[in-house]
């Protein structure tokens, strides 16, 4: 039998992200926040190909890409709910990692796998958040799929995309458990 690691299997068992709104100060500092995107990094990555990046948001500039949500969504015609939705997570943030997919050609590892990748990213970075006694809970909400924003607020390139934003910083109290899936009626079973 293999040798279980309990601690961590308690973790990953009731581990539960925080919705980012409800997060406050203090923040990570840049070593401790250095080492949690270290651990990230170590994900699902075949090839070798490390087709994603961070780009740290900190407090100072989280203004500037609030003012930048609501420009956005003005000028697409997006509703005020909508409107204020993508600027409340700027608004409200104190630190945020987006996670950003940079695909690479790559002939023994399709775009699909990279995307993926950038996901488990996505994962680790909130799992390594909470394990070291940091809130953190991963969002996307339309500004990370708007190339205007992306482009001029976060720097990405033309062929890159947000996986996920990231954010990372004290709780007051423990979220709220939500519904999780039977088990059972989720899965099939392939023996023969």
């Amino acid at each position: 039998m293999p040798e279980k690691n309990q601690a961590a299997l308690d973790f990953l068992a009731t581990r539960r992200s925080h919705p980012p709104k409800l997060l406050t100060e203090p923040v990570p500092d840049r070593a401790q926040l250095e080492e949690l995107l270290t651990i990230a990094a170590r994900s699902p990555d075949h090839g070798a190909l490390i087709p994603w990046r961070f780009v740290v948001i900190e407090q100072p500039a989280m203004q500037g890409l609030a003012e930048l949500a609501e420009a956005r969504g003005r000028s697409l015609g997006k509703d005020e709910e909508t409107v204020a939705k993508g600027r409340g997570q700027f608004d409200r943030g104190n630190l945020a990692v987006a996670v950003v997919e940079c695909p690479v050609e790559a002939e023994k590892v399709p775009p699909r796998e990279q995307t993926l990748s950038a996901g488990a990213v996505c994962l680790s970075l909130v799992n390594a958040a909470l394990a070291s006694g940091w809130g953190a809970g991963w969002v996307t909400g339309w500004v990370s799929f708007d190339r205007g924003f992306v482009e001029q607020g976060l720097g990405l390139r033309s062929h890159e995309q947000v996986a996920g934003i990231v954010h990372i910083g004290s709780f007051a109290s423990a979220p709220a458990e939500r519904p999780r899936p039977e088990v059972k009626d989720i899965t099939t079973w392939l023996s023969a």
